[in-house]
Formats: C-alpha cells, structure tokens, sequence
C-alpha cells in the first residue's frame, strides 16, 4: 500500500483493492476510484497546474482566474490568484452507477499538486 497525505488531503494506492485501488480525499470527504479514473484525474490536476503557470507572468497579484479542463468523464477546476487556488472535480464515468464531486480549498490545493508530481504518472 502507498500512502501520500498531508493536511486536508489523502490519496493511498492499494492494488489489492480491486476495482476500486485508489482512495482519493479532501477535507470531510474521500472516495475510491479506479486507477485508471486515478490516473486520470492526477494527469488533469497537474496539466491544470502547467497552464496556471504558464499564465502566471500575465496576472496581477490579486487578478482571479479560472481554468478548466473536461475530458471525457471527467470535469477539473482551478480557482484563485496568482498566489492561492482552489482545486475542484466531477467524474461522471460511463453507464451512471455513480459520480463523485471532490474539492480542496486553497490551503490544501498547492501541496497535493505537488505530492501528486512527486508521484510520477503512477497512481495505482
């Protein structure tokens, strides 16, 4: 079992807990995905992550952006200044048995991006 977690955010990685091997949580939720809807989701955060840097140098020190990012069963969020975001997501995968809605607020957002980074492009 790999365990990351930090204040207001964990994200564990069992491959014995099949089809459900990841368990993704933020402040007063968490929910298991696959690792492929884990895959998915760590890719789209940081991709969200590059373009938030890329725009960096345009912004104003208190300017709000806001970016998303859709693909597929997936909808990703980043929300704030230069300085402090917010992460949000929605997974609505396919044949609708379930959907999952997750978010971390600023305080939380930078050092689960930078966990998941540390990762690789392995969550489970």
């Amino acid at each position: 079992m790999q365990v990351q977690e930090g204040e207001g955010w964990r994200w564990l990685v069992d491959p014995a807990r099949h089809p459900f091997s990841v368990l993704v949580g933020g402040p007063g939720w968490a929910v298991e995905l696959t690792a492929a809807e884990a895959g998915e989701l760590q890719r789209g955060l940081l991709e969200l992550l590059r373009e938030h840097r890329a725009l960096a140098a345009q912004l104003m020190p208190q300017e709000a952006i806001t970016l998303e990012l859709e693909r597929g069963q997936l909808w990703l969020a980043l929300e704030g200044d230069l300085e402090a975001w917010a992460l949000r997501f929605v997974l609505t995968p396919s044949g609708g048995l379930r959907a999952v809605e997750g978010s971390w607020p600023p305080s939380v957002s930078q050092a689960l991006v930078a966990a998941l980074g540390a990762l690789g492009h392995n969550p489970g």
